[in-house]
C-alpha cells in the first residue's frame, strides 16, 4: 500500500483527487493538507510515502514546501498542478528543489476524462513512491559551477580520439545533466549528443535552465548539422537521433525502440556505427533498459561506456541494465562522471578537435 499526503489549497480539488485515487486498491490516502505549512505539521504523525502537492498555495507554497521536506523529511513529492503544464518556467525550479516528478492538472478538472485523469495519476504515484530521494541542505544546486579537479586516466581499451560523447538519461536525468554539463570546462573537445525522455513541451525550458549552467553552448540538434566539438546537443521531439555516413545529424521517424522515441539505445547504436572507438557512451539515472543494447555496441567498437552508479541514482534502471549486460566498463558516481569526461577528452584529442567519421573496413 503507497500512503500519499494530498496539499492543495482547493477543497474541491483535493475532493476530486481523493475520489480518483480510491479506484487504485494499491493506494491510500492518509490525510490533506490546504497548504505546505499544515502539510509539514502532518508529516511526522502520517508520515506519507509520496506528497501529492499544488504549487500555487497560501502560507506556504508547493515550492517552499518541496525545499523544506527535502531538507528535514526527504521523500519522494510529486506536484499536481496547473501551473506545471508544457512550457511553464516552474517545472525545473521544483526538480532543482527536490520534486520527483510534476503532473499537469486540468485546469476543467471537472469536465476531464476522469477515467484516464485516475489511470495516469496512480501511475505517476506508483513511479515516484519507488524512487530514491535525497536529503538537501540548499534549495538548488549552485550555478554555475566550476569544474572538478581532473580524476585519475580511465584503463581504456583503445587510445582512438574522442568524437562523440552521448548521452542516456530518464527519471532524475535533468538535474544529472545539470550537474554534468555544470562540471564540463568550456574547452571540452568533443561534441555531446544528449537523449532526455521528457516531453516535448518541456524539452525548450531544460534546453534554457541547463544553458544557465553550462560553460558549453547547449542546444536541440537540427537535421543535416554536423556536431561541433564544445557544443552540447538535445534530441528534438518526437523523433530519434542517429548520424548519416558523413557524421551529420538525421533526425528519423523510425518506429519508437522499446517504447521510447527518443531512444538512447537509437542514438548510441548509431553513435557506434558512425564514430566507432571515438564513441563515449554515457548512460544516467532512469526507468527501463533504454540505452543498454547502444552501450553494448559502443562498448563493441571499442569505445568507451560509464554508467552511472546506483548510490547516485535516483532511479537505478538504465545504468543498472548496462552494468548487468556487460556494456558499462566504468560506473562511476555522479559526480565523477564530468571530471572523467574531461580527463579522457584532454587525454586523446587534441586542440579543435572535431567529430570524424568511423573509416569503412
Amino acid at each position: 500500500m503507497i500512503r500519499v499526503l494530498l496539499v492543495d489549497d482547493s477543497p474541491i480539488a483535493l475532493h476530486i483527487l481523493q475520489r480518483l485515487l480510491s479506484r487504485s486498491p494499491d493506494i491510500q490516502v492518509v490525510g490533506t493538507a490546504a497548504d505546505g505549512r499544515e502539510a509539514l505539521d502532518l508529516l511526522p504523525a502520517l508520515n506519507p510515502d509520496v506528497i501529492c502537492t499544488d504549487l500555487h498555495m497560501p502560507v506556504m507554497d508547493g515550492l517552499e514546501l518541496t525545499r523544506a521536506v527535502m531538507a528535514s523529511q526527504p521523500r519522494p513529492i510529486l506536484v499536481v498542478s496547473v501551473s506545471v503544464e508544457p512550457g511553464s518556467v516552474n517545472v525545473f525550479r521544483l526538480l532543482e528543489a527536490g520534486a520527483v516528478e510534476v503532473y499537469p492538472k486540468p485546469r476543467a478538472i471537472l469536465e476531464a476524462d476522469q477515467e484516464k485523469l485516475a489511470r495516469e495519476l496512480a501511475s505517476k504515484i506508483r513511479i515516484v513512491a519507488g524512487v530514491l530521494v535525497f536529503r538537501r541542505k540548499e534549495a538548488a544546486m549552485p550555478a554555475p559551477a566550476p569544474p572538478l579537479p581532473p580524476q585519475p586516466s580511465l584503463s581504456l581499451p583503445s587510445h582512438a580520439p574522442v568524437r562523440i560523447v552521448a548521452i542516456g538519461a530518464s527519471t532524475g536525468g535533468p538535474l544529472a545533466l545539470r550537474e554534468i554539463l555544470s562540471r564540463l570546462p568550456a574547452g571540452f573537445q568533443a561534441p555531446v549528443v544528449c537523449v532526455q525522455h521528457i516531453g516535448e513541451g518541456f524539452l525548450s525550458e531544460m534546453v534554457a535552465w541547463l544553458a544557465e549552467v553550462s560553460p558549453l553552448p547547449v542546444k536541440k540538434a537540427a537535421q543535416g548539422e554536423t556536431p561541433q566539438a564544445g557544443v552540447v546537443y538535445f534530441t528534438p521531439g518526437d523523433v530519434h537521433l542517429e548520424f548519416d555516413d558523413d557524421g551529420r545529424f538525421a533526425l528519423t521517424q523510425a518506429p519508437p525502440c522499446d517504447g521510447y522515441r527518443p531512444s538512447a539505445t537509437v542514438t548510441l547504436r548509431a553513435a557506434a556505427r558512425c564514430f566507432g572507438a571515438g564513441a563515449v557512451g554515457v548512460l544516467l539515472t532512469g526507468m527501463g533498459r533504454d540505452g543498454a543494447e547502444g552501450m553494448a555496441d559502443i562498448a563493441a567498437a571499442g569505445g568507451v561506456t560509464l554508467a552511472q552508479d546506483e548510490a547516485s541514482s535516483v532511479v537505478y534502471g538504465m545504468p543498472r541494465a548496462a552494468v548487468e549486460l556487460g556494456a558499462a566498463r566504468h560506473v562511476l558516481p555522479l559526480e565523477q562522471i564530468a571530471p572523467a569526461l574531461a580527463a579522457l577528452a584532454n587525454s586523446r584529442n587534441g586542440a579543435g578537435a572535431t567529430p570524424q567519421r568511423k573509416e569503412s573496413i
